[in-house]
C-alpha cells in the first residue's frame, strides 16, 4: 500500500469550492487548508499507477492550479529495505577480510559536507559492487 501527501493550490476565491470538490471526489482524504488557497490531502493506492490515476482526478478539479506530491510512503518498499538491513552482516565484508589492501579502502566522510552528491553516489555504488 502506498500513501502520498499532496499540496493542492487554488486561488483563495475558489478555496471553499475546491475543498468541497476534494471532499466529494472519493479519491483522496482532505486534511486541512489555509487562507492562501493551499489544501493538504492524502491519496492511497496499491501502487504508483493507482496513485497517479487519483492525482490526475485531483488535478482535473475545477480551479485547481497545481497538485504536487510532497511525501510518499510505500509499505512494500520499506519492508524490502528492512529485510536487507535485518539480514546484513553487522560488520562489513571489507573489515572481516585480512587480505584487503588498506590503501584501497575509501572513507566517504561527512555527508553534510558533500558538494557533489552525484559523483559520491556513483563512487558508493561502485564500492558496493567491489564488496560483493
Amino acid at each position: 500500500m502506498n500513501v502520498s501527501s499532496i499540496v493542492v493550490q487554488c486561488l483563495p476565491k475558489y478555496l471553499e469550492q475546491v475543498v468541497q470538490d476534494l471532499k466529494d471526489c472519493e479519491v483522496c482524504d482532505y486534511h486541512m487548508h489555509d487562507e492562501k488557497g493551499r489544501v493538504i490531502i492524502t491519496i492511497e493506492g496499491e501502487g504508483v499507477g493507482e496513485e497517479l490515476t487519483k492525482l490526475r482526478v485531483v488535478e482535473a478539479i475545477a480551479h485547481v492550479i497545481a497538485a504536487d506530491m510532497q511525501m510518499a510512503y510505500s509499505e512494500d518498499e520499506l519492508d524490502e529495505h528492512m529485510e536487507v538491513i535485518n539480514n546484513r552482516d553487522v560488520v562489513p565484508k571489507v573489515l572481516r577480510d585480512s587480505d584487503v589492501d588498506v590503501d584501497k579502502v575509501v572513507y566517504n566522510g561527512d555527508m553534510k559536507k558533500r558538494e557533489d552528491m552525484v559523483a559520491f553516489a556513483a563512487q558508493f555504488d561502485a564500492s558496493k559492487k567491489r564488496e560483493e
